[in-house]
């Protein structure tokens, strides 16, 4: 089993920043993909950002430009920079990592932009 613990989400304005860790520990021997995705209320579950065991990274057009995913293969932590967020950046976001075949999902830190 690989158990994944978030931190860092909380209440912004408008504009400011945010960063997220994912933290993953178990019975992990390799760290594939990591990923993070966000689910508004009344919304489907969206892919946010991956990033591949070599650092390769995909972003969501909407996204894109502002937030930034990186990963640290020797803590197995992976990373959400968000800067200039918005108010439909408002959701609850869930780190994501696969090991071998399977994939393990934390339990999601709300983020909450709003003046």
């Amino acid at each position: 089993q690989v158990q994944l613990v978030e931190s860092g989400g909380g209440l912004v304005q408008p504009g400011g920043s945010l960063r997220l860790s994912c933290a993953a520990s178990g019975s992990i021997f390799r760290l594939d993909a990591m990923g993070w995705y966000r689910q508004a209320p009344g919304k489907e579950r969206e892919l946010v950002a991956t990033i591949t065991s070599g650092g390769r990274t995909r972003y969501a057009d909407s996204v894109k430009g502002r937030f930034t995913i990186s990963r640290d293969n020797v803590k197995n932590t992976v990373y959400l920079q968000m800067n200039s967020l918005k108010p439909e950046d408002t959701a609850v976001y869930y780190c994501n990592a696969g090991v071998r075949s399977s994939n393990y999902w934390a339990q999601g830190t709300q983020v909450t932009v709003s003046s």
